[in-house]
Order: structure tokens, then sequence, then C-alpha cells
């Protein structure tokens, strides 16, 4: 299904693809994608229905496995044929199907989603249906909100293990592209009724860190993700929440290089 997508492109190298999770967009890389580009060509995308992505067409069902249709046929218009991917939360697990279908060199899932259990996935819900509301109901407050540390730890911990760190500017748009993301809704419904499988089939190298301080995805379930995943290798995102690049652009940007080198 061909869709528009909208994307940065950079550097030059071995092609490595990042997407992005739930209500985000691709300057969620921002703090790494330059040192990244050092070595790869990096293209950062929005996924459909986020950021500056439209929605796709009326009656495109949601979910893992039409996300990934997209993406793949995405890149295979730009000439590439199985890149490196990296994703973090949604974007992690897409990056692990890629890596079940065998359609890329390497997959590296930072906190990746599809690995939680009843509870956890009650949680989960209930925490993105809240940032989701909140976001657009402080979405024309967020300019004047975003200037102060403050502000930014208030608003945006739960995702952000060191969100005082980020620039006002970017927390801004961050609030925003939660707020303005137009497929949230089925696709976080999509996201909450399946759970990633099918791990033992992948046969190219994988990567599954965590954020130690991940609040929304919790770090006891990347035992999970090893055991489905025999063969993906762990690293420990120290200090890290959620969405990890603004905590440690440099431990971030090393796991995936890592990952992204072994294949």
């Amino acid at each position: 299904m061909a869709v528009d997508i909208n994307y940065v492109r950079r550097g030059s190298g071995e092609p490595l693809v990042l997407i992005h999770g739930i209500g985000s967009r691709w300057q969620m890389w921002s703090p790494v994608i330059d040192a990244l580009a050092q070595h790869r060509d990096v293209i950062a995308l929005d996924v459909p229905g986020f950021g500056a992505s439209p929605r796709p067409p009326q009656g495109t069902k949601p979910g893992i496995p039409t996300m990934t249709d997209m993406l793949v046929e995405f890149w295979q218009s730009l000439g590439i044929d199985r890149p490196h991917v990296a994703g973090n939360s949604m974007g992690g697990w897409l990056a692990l199907e890629m890596a079940r279908r065998g359609v890329v060199r390497s997959a590296t899932g930072l906190s990746p989603a599809g690995f939680h259990v009843a509870p956890e996935r009650a949680f989960e819900l209930a925490s993105l249906v809240v940032t989701r509301t909140l976001a657009k109901a402080g979405r024309p407050l967020a300019p004047k909100a975003m200037r102060t540390p403050f502000g930014r730890k208030l608003t945006l911990s739960s995702l952000i293990g060191k969100p005082a760190q980020m620039q006002p500017d970017e927390a801004v748009l961050s609030v925003q592209g939660v707020a303005d993301a137009t497929w949230f809704w089925p696709t976080l419904g999509a996201l909450c009724i399946d759970r990633f499988s099918g791990g033992e089939e992948i046969n190219v190298p994988v990567t599954i860190a965590w954020g130690e301080h991940d609040h929304l995805l919790l770090p006891r379930q990347a035992p999970r993700a090893l055991a489905e995943i025999p063969s993906a290798r762990y690293v420990l995102l120290r200090d890290c929440g959620h969405v990890p690049a603004w905590d440690n652009p440099e431990l971030v940007t090393k796991t995936i290089l890592d990952g992204s080198t072994t294949a």
C-alpha cells in the first residue's frame, strides 16, 4: 500500500532506518542523528498518521502488520534493500517484526512494545490515554509550560528520564506530536490487543535495549523479550527513560551502531 511518508535523510554508508513510537515523530532521534550519520545512511521517518506523515486511507487496518508493509514499501521506493533498522517502543516492535520477516539486515529495539501481560497492558493503555488527553487539552499552553525545566519535568517525566535536558522548542513539539497524531486511537487499540511472537524465526542480529527507568513499558518486560528472541543481545540503558535518546545520546548511538555492525 503506497502512502506518503515524511522523512529526513543524512549521512552515508549502510542504510539505517529509525522508527519512532506511538504519538511521536522523527525528531525524537534528533540527539543521535548526526552521530549516527557519521557511520550510516540514516533515514528517520514519521510513521503514517504521526508527525508530518498523513493518515493512511480510510479503511486501512491499523496495527503492526499493516505498518510494517507500508514502511517496507517506502524504503523499497527509495531503492533500499534490507536496511538496518532501529526503533523505540512501537517502533521497536516494528523493527522486531521486520527482523522476523527477514526484510532487514539487523534490528535494534529500544524498550520495544509487544511484550506486556494483561495487567501491564491495562496500565499502558491507561497511561497513553491520559498522555493523549492531557496533550490535547494542554496544547495551547505548551509553549509557556515548556519554558522551564520544571514544566518539562512535570509534563514529560513519564516518558523521558531527564526531560529538563530537552530544549524547550523540542519539548513543545513533542507535546504537539502526541496531540496532533491522526492515527493515534486506532493504532493504540491495535497495539493493546496484540503481542509480538515468532522471535524464534529470526535469523538476523537483534539487540534488545531497555531504559533502566522506563515508566511506561516496565523493564521487567525485557526478560520476556529475550526469552521470545533467544538470539538477541541485551543492553541495559542506565539512567534512561522510555525515550532514551534525550537521556543519553552517546549510549543510544553506541547501542544502535553496535547492533548494526554485527550484521
